[in-house]
Parts: C-alpha cells; sequence; structure tokens
C-alpha cells in the first residue's frame, strides 16, 4: 500500500489536464462529463446495473438544495458532543423521507432505520461534530460562531474536517434511496454520530443499543473528504487505513529543592528528559520495522521558575499503531521505560501512568469490499479518477463499528481541492495547499458533493441489491483480539 504513490500522482496529473478541468466548471458539467462513463458501466455490468443512471439522475435534480444544505451546515457548526441542532436537522430530514427515527442515541446522536424486504443490512455513517477553530477562509457562507471551551476560553467553530459534506451525502442518502427503493432490498440503517473529532461518537452510540436496538448491520460504510486529492475524485486504501490512537499521561516524581543544590533534591524533569529519549527506541529498535508506529510526546510540564527544582513532571504522549499486537508492545514498553527510569534516577515513588480509555482503535478497510467498491467507481468515473491512498498514522473512530460486528468495512476518500490549485501546489516548491482542520480548508463544493453523493449512491444501490449477506466473516485485520 505504501508503494502506491507513484501511481497515485501520475494517474492525477493525467485526470487534472484532462477530465476533472470540467469539474470547476460547476456541478452541472460535472455531472453531464460523468453520462458517458455511467452508461458504459451500465453497459458493461448488465441491466442490473441501470440505476447508475438513476443515481446521476437524482444527483443533478437535487444537487442545488444539496448545495444549499451543505453551506447551511457549514455556516452553523457544533462542537463535539453538542450537535444538537445539526441533530434536529438529520432526524426531520429522515423524518420527512419515511425512516423510523431514533435520536439521542449516543448523546445527540441519530439512527434512521428503512426496512424495504428481505436481503442484507448496510450501516452508513456520517458524522457531525466540527472543529475549535476560527474559520480563515473568507468564504460567503463562512462560519462566524463561537463556543465557550471547558477552560472558559473562548473559541472560534468551524467545519475544518469535511463533516459537513459527510452529513450533506448523508441526509443525501435517505432522500435517495427512498426516491429508487424499488432498485433494491433489504434494510438501510443511516447514523448521524456525535464527537467523532474527540474519539467518543461511535462507542457511545454502541454502549447506548447501536447494535440491540436497532438491525444488525452485515456491512458498515462511510466516506472521508481528502484535502490530499483534487475534487472529482475518489481515493481507497484496501486493509488498515487509520491507525490506533492512544493518550498516556506519564507522571515522573522527584523531590523539591533549590536549582544551586541539585544534590539535595531528585529532580523529576532530568527523568523526564531521559525517558523521552529512551522511549523513542520503543519505535526504532523493539518494534518490527515493516510495522508502522509512532511515539510522539507532545507536552511536558514541570516547574515554575528559573531556581526551583520541581516534585513533579508531567508528560502528554501520544500514540499510534495499526495491529493491536503492535499496540499493546508500545503501551507495554512505555510502561516498563518509565518504572526503569525512575529506579535509576532514583525517583521516591514509582511514575503514574495512565492510558486514556477513550482509545480509537484502528480502521481496516475489508479487502474483498475495497475491491467491489473499486470495481464500481473505476466504471462509473474513469480509472483515472480512482486512485489507491497510502494509509494514514491519523485516527477514524469508524473502525469500531466493523470491528465490533466483525462484518466487513469501508471508508472511501473524496476528494476536494480545486483541480488547477491542487496541480499547481504539485510543482516543486509550491505553497501546500491548506489541509483538513486547517482554518482555510475550503473543499470546492460542487464537485465534491456530486462525486461523494454518486459515489455514495451507485455502492449502496451495489451492496442492497445483494441476495444473501456475507455467510462468513470478512478478512480479519491482522492482529485483531476482538
Amino acid at each position: 500500500m505504501r508503494g502506491s504513490g507513484p501511481r497515485l500522482w501520475s494517474g492525477l496529473a493525467v485526470l487534472v489536464m484532462g477530465c476533472l478541468a470540467s469539474a470547476v466548471a460547476g456541478a452541472a458539467d460535472s455531472v453531464s462529463a460523468s453520462d458517458s462513463a455511467s452508461q458504459s458501466w451500465v453497459d458493461g455490468r448488465g441491466e442490473s446495473r441501470a440505476e447508475a443512471r438513476l443515481v446521476d439522475s437524482w444527483a443533478s435534480q437535487n444537487l442545488e438544495n444539496l448545495l444549499e444544505l451543505y453551506r447551511h451546515l457549514h455556516a452553523h457548526p457544533e462542537l463535539s458532543l453538542r450537535e444538537t441542532e445539526t441533530a434536529r436537522q438529520v432526524a426531520e430530514a429522515f423524518e420527512a423521507a419515511g425512516y423510523r427515527v431514533s435520536t439521542g442515541v449516543g448523546g445527540t446522536g441519530v439512527v434512521g432505520v428503512l426496512e424495504n424486504g428481505p436481503g442484507p443490512t448496510l450501516l452508513i455513517r456520517g458524522d457531525m461534530d466540527a472543529l475549535p477553530v476560527s474559520e480563515q477562509t473568507g468564504l460567503e457562507y463562512a462560519s462566524e460562531v463561537t463556543a465557550l471551551l471547558p477552560d472558559g476560553r473562548t473559541t472560534g467553530v468551524m467545519h475544518a474536517c469535511g463533516h459537513d459534506v459527510h452529513v450533506t451525502t448523508l441526509i443525501a442518502m435517505a432522500r435517495m434511496l427512498v426516491e429508487v427503493r424499488s432498485q433494491w432490498s433489504g434494510t438501510l440503517v443511516l447514523i448521524a454520530q456525535p464527537a467523532e473529532e474527540i474519539g467518543q461518537g461511535a462507542r457511545a452510540m454502541m454502549a447506548d443499543g447501536l447494535f440491540e436496538n436497532f438491525p444488525r448491520p452485515d456491512f458498515t460504510l462511510a466516506l472521508h473528504v481528502d484535502s490530499a486529492l483534487p475534487a472529482g475524485t475518489l481515493g481507497y486504501t484496501p486493509g488498515f487505513a487509520f491507525a490506533n490512537v492512544d493518550s498516556v499521561d506519564v507522571t515522573f516524581y522527584g523531590r523539591g529543592g533549590h536549582g544551586a543544590r541539585p544534590h539535595l533534591s531528585i529532580d523529576p524533569i532530568v527523568a523526564a528528559g531521559s525517558f523521552i529519549g529512551s522511549v523513542q527506541t520503543l519505535v526504532s529498535r523493539r518494534i518490527d520495522p515493516l510495522e508502522p508506529a509512532v511515539v510522539t510526546v507532545g507536552s511536558i510540564h514541570a516547574g515554575t521558575k528559573h531556581n526551583v527544582i520541581p516534585d513533579e513532571a508531567v508528560l502528554q504522549i501520544t500514540v499510534r499503531s495499526y495491529s493491536d499486537a503492535v499496540r499493546d508492545q508500545l503501551l507495554d514498553g512505555i510502561a516498563q521505560i518509565a518504572s526503569d527510569t525512575c529506579r535509576t534516577f532514583q525517583c521516591p515513588r514509582p511514575p503514574a501512568i495512565g492510558v486514556r480509555e477513550e482509545y480509537t482503535p484502528s480502521v481496516y478497510n475489508d479487502p474483498v469490499f475495497t475491491a467491489r467498491a473499486v470495481a464500481l467507481f473505476e466504471s462509473a468515473f474513469g480509472s483515472e479518477r480512482v486512485v489507491e491512498m497510502p494509509p494514514t498514522m491519523g485516527g477514524e473512530d469508524f473502525g469500531r463499528y466493523a470491528r465490533a460486528l466483525n462484518v466487513p468495512g469501508l471508508m472511501f476518500r473524496v476528494g476536494t481541492q480545486d483541480p488547477e490549485q491542487w496541480a499547481e501546489s504539485r510543482v516543486p516548491g509550491s505553497v501546500p495547499l491548506p489541509g483538513v482542520h486547517s482554518s482555510r480548508f475550503a473543499p470546492v463544493a460542487e464537485p465534491t458533493l456530486s462525486t461523494a453523493v454518486r459515489a455514495m449512491g451507485i455502492l449502496a444501490l451495489e451492496m442492497l441489491g445483494e441476495a444473501n449477506p456475507p455467510a462468513s466473516a470478512p478478512d480479519s485485520p491482522p492482529g485483531a483480539s476482538e
């Protein structure tokens, strides 16, 4: 997967020079340019795939309404666990489309269920929360929302990670799949999830009975915007796509005193400094070099004055991995090195080591499910618009669903950048375009939404066209323990 870079960038160079030039001209041109690709997909896969034209037609007819919804969501973002107004809008949209709707699932989560005869059950997830970022895009519909943080500070609030695109696509699926329900059979479970940005939403919805009180999915599906791709393109990553994310707090205890008489003290800063260097050997000397792993000390707090040796030093560490085995090896290693460091520096007590429970498990894209999606996307959009992406050490809690159910899951990517600006940014020495979580991240709305809706629509219809759900478990991620 990590060797996919040449294919990605050479393919996209052709893309930007050719067919994507029309994407930024407007949504109508984007949809029109897709007609021949969609037709070839239908012809190549037989009459059972005639719904591709229905998806294109629906997306074209409803794109202006979806853009209006998207702009509203973008201008009215809400922080994690505070998504009340967004949840209300989603629930109203689900109810208007005829779904059985439940609200308040896992906090502000919304579940919509549509039963449409025998067949598989498909879960589609969209996350609702925004980030504490003050927007600087200059868009007419830019967010001017502010919010009070728990520490009393006021912050701007922005959809800097594209969750407004995700929610808009989710509502589009609710409407579209009702209107074309004669083309599929099965059960659709749509979930609007809170608190993805803090890694709590999926866990909270599951703890609140998501898989006990609602139909149990046979497949889980989601998309995510990608600032590394031009609008009009789709990305995919077979296997591990996002990492396990752990937050670890380590406190070293010493014996405070005067900075001029260190021999009468035990300096926790020196112990912490030694630990910071030693803990990096976990990745460089203990983990298999072929296994991705990250240990980053992101924060250290100790002391109040130049000449005072403090009583303690507190470190905050982020730990990233893919497999459960590597995760355990890293966490155990941190505890061992911290304890041995304390003994070496004769700390008066052992270190306090806390691994936060709200860890985010890795996202594993089932390879068979992924290959099926890629075949559909390449036929519908053209192979030059569908590119393999390397996995990332970033986190996403969507992986919890498929992991808990032991069913195939897939999260694919949707490009967001202006194609011409993207091409210019690839020139050596150019300034990179704003990425997700940036105050200047601004997806090109029309082609981004058009591509997201069309891709999700054709894939949903494909999965709900299954005569029977899978008879066996999916290809399990290496090292999975649940």
